[in-house]
């Protein structure tokens, strides 16, 4: 089945993609819920003509997402956590913590953009992806040090 994608979603697709999903998945999950439609050849035509018209509001946004990225090349965090004698982690860490932590370095990142690929369980050096715009992503490594 042919969908076009009305929102972002992970290990999908982006806004706007159009996409072949199994016909449970489109039929029963993301019509319903509003995070697709069927792409129908008028769904498809609409899609080109909204796509043409905000080109110019597109672009914008990504030559915004590049800048940032490129203020964020050098950037590396220290986030603190508690921590049993052997290094463990109590809990762990995750986007909410290095969402704050860039707020403390002064960029304001929405933690829904930023990704971890392996659990922080242990005081360590970690990487973080921050995917800005589907075509700008910047690596940002981080340290997690016993409080």
């Amino acid at each position: 089945m042919e969908i076009i994608l009305l929102e972002d979603i992970n290990n999908l697709g982006y806004k706007d993609d159009i996409v072949k999903v199994k016909d449970g998945y489109g039929r029963n999950y993301l019509i319903p819920t509003k995070k697709a439609v069927i792409a129908s050849p008028s769904a498809k035509k609409m899609l080109a003509e909204n796509l043409k018209q905000r080109a110019h509001k597109l672009e914008k946004i990504k030559v915004e997402a590049q800048e940032l990225a490129q203020k964020l090349e050098g950037v590396s965090l220290t986030i603190g956590a508690k921590t049993s004698s052997t290094g463990k982690i109590f809990g762990s860490v995750n986007n909410i913590q290095i969402a704050e932590a860039l707020e403390k370095a002064g960029y304001n990142v929405d933690r829904k953009v930023i990704v971890i690929k392996e659990a922080v369980k242990e005081v360590g050096q970690y990487k973080a992806v921050l995917k800005l715009h589907k075509e700008v992503s910047v690596e940002i490594p981080f340290e997690v040090v016993s409080e």
